[in-house]
């Protein structure tokens, strides 16, 4: 079953090495432009949190389009898109990280992240649906996770031992490999004679009108009837509990996640003086403990407890991990935390198991894509909720001394979503009694 995915996972590997790989970073080169020779900065947790909103509320709209998109053209076709787009940003870091270059950085990173987010994660999960059958896509999903986890340790590790500039360097050759060899070896997962026309071309710029007289079409007006409306997405919520469920577990995960990646580094930088080196070996002790849990773990746990029960055990330790975060009295405390990921990464792949069994082989983009939307829209709310309460109790106005307060509110956002997993009950997949034409009221 891997031997058949080997080239998408040698793509994910290449492109999550490229993104993880500047994580360790990024902080310390936007705290040098906004705030040089500071540990605190009430201006970058804001403009952090303000990127991250923006860039949620443009996948809100791509995500779903990405998906449905995929499902008509190809994986392949919707892939080069972000793995393309990725190289910009990074190369504009890679040439100069002075202010003025960061600035430049800033922009371009928002709008191209605003297609990139989450698009290679959510069109591989589709991929790998389409390849692997039902009973065994929870152990994929797992293997996917396990390989970008792994990608997450070795981008990380490289940070640590090189310099920034050559972080960001490495990071956009590395981008640039990952889009060529996406372009010559990954085969495309859907047979569909339609598949050997591209989106953009001629012969798709032309449609027969009644009497048989041909006559040109916008490009744009094709693609966006391909657009999924919302009443499509409404009946995909409705096509079982399941899968409302799973939507809700998705937004209230995703919200904490989302929270805790914009605060975490910033807190530890305030709190401990964290810098690069510090970030890195904190990935690495996480990525290191999620890449052995999801490749070797998880193909033995889903057989034998389930993807419901193992998704809440994932996000139980989710939610342990942010609260000891919180609570941290002394630098060593958050390493530990950064063990939990053992469990809790878990959560997401099974998730997305339990979703792709629930929607037809030929909806398997789309469902991936509302999922991913779901959690654009709380990509929106998650900075605008969490950064102003990071950045104020980080600051002198603190109405009280708890600078872990902010995570330990994302902590209690990934309760929510523990609570509500904890409901979700095993149902036989309905892909099987509904028809390929994507009927979601007879399911």
């Amino acid at each position: 079953m891997m031997m058949g995915l080997r080239h998408l996972l040698v793509t994910v590997f290449l492109y999550n090495f490229a993104t993880f790989m500047v994580i360790p970073a990024i902080t310390d080169v936007t705290m040098l432009a906004l705030c040089p020779g500071k540990d605190k900065c009430s201006l970058a947790i804001y403009l952090t949190g303000f990127q991250q909103a923006i860039i949620g509320l443009g996948t809100l709209v791509t995500m779903p389009l990405v998906g449905n998109l995929s499902d008509k053209y190809g994986r392949k076709a919707l892939l080069a898109v972000p793995l393309g787009l990725t190289i910009i940003p990074l190369s504009i870091l890679a040439y100069s990280r002075e202010r003025n270059f960061f600035f430049v950085y800033y922009v371009l990173k928002t709008l191209t992240a605003m297609v990139c987010e989450g698009s290679v994660q959510c069109l591989a999960l589709a991929y790998v649906a389409d390849n692997v059958p039902e009973g065994q896509r929870a152990s994929a999903f797992g293997v996917l996770s396990g390989i970008g986890s792994s990608a997450f340790v070795c981008g990380t590790l490289s940070t640590r031992f090189i310099s920034t500039s050559s972080t960001f360097q490495v990071a956009a050759a590395v981008a640039v490999i990952a889009a060529v060899y996406m372009k010559v070896f990954l085969p495309d997962s859907i047979l569909d004679d339609a598949l050997t026309v591209p989106i953009i071309s001629e012969e798709k710029l032309y449609i027969t009108k009644p009497d048989g007289e041909p006559t040109r079409n916008s490009n744009g007006t094709q693609i966006f009837k391909r657009m999924p409306s919302l009443d499509d997405m409404v009946c995909l919520l409705k096509t079982s509990s399941t899968f409302s469920q799973a939507a809700i577990v998705a937004f209230f995960s995703n919200l904490a996640d989302v929270g805790l990646h914009a605060s975490i580094m910033y807190y530890l930088k305030a709190r401990f003086h964290f810098n690069k080196n510090q970030f890195a070996d904190l990935m690495v002790i996480s990525g290191i403990a999620g890449t052995i849990s999801q490749l070797l773990l998880m193909p033995k746990l889903v057989p034998a407890l389930g993807e419901e029960k193992l998704l809440s055990i994932g996000l139980f330790f989710g939610c342990a991990h942010m609260f000891l975060y919180s609570i941290a009295w002394s630098f060593w405390v958050p390493y530990v935390a950064a063990m939990f990921s053992i469990l809790f990464v878990f959560s997401h792949p099974c998730m997305r198991s339990i979703v792709s069994k629930q929607v037809g082989s030929c909806e398997q983009g789309m469902a991936q894509g509302c999922i991913s939307g779901i959690c654009s829209f709380a990509n929106v709310v998650s900075p605008l909720a969490f950064s102003p309460l990071t950045a104020l109790f980080l600051s002198d106005r603190a109405p009280f001394n708890f600078p872990g307060f902010s995570i330990m509110c994302i902590g209690f956002a990934s309760m929510i979503a523990f609570v509500q997993s904890m409901m979700i009950r095993a149902a036989p997949p309905i892909s099987s009694h509904r028809g390929s034409n994507g009927n979601y009221a007879e399911a």
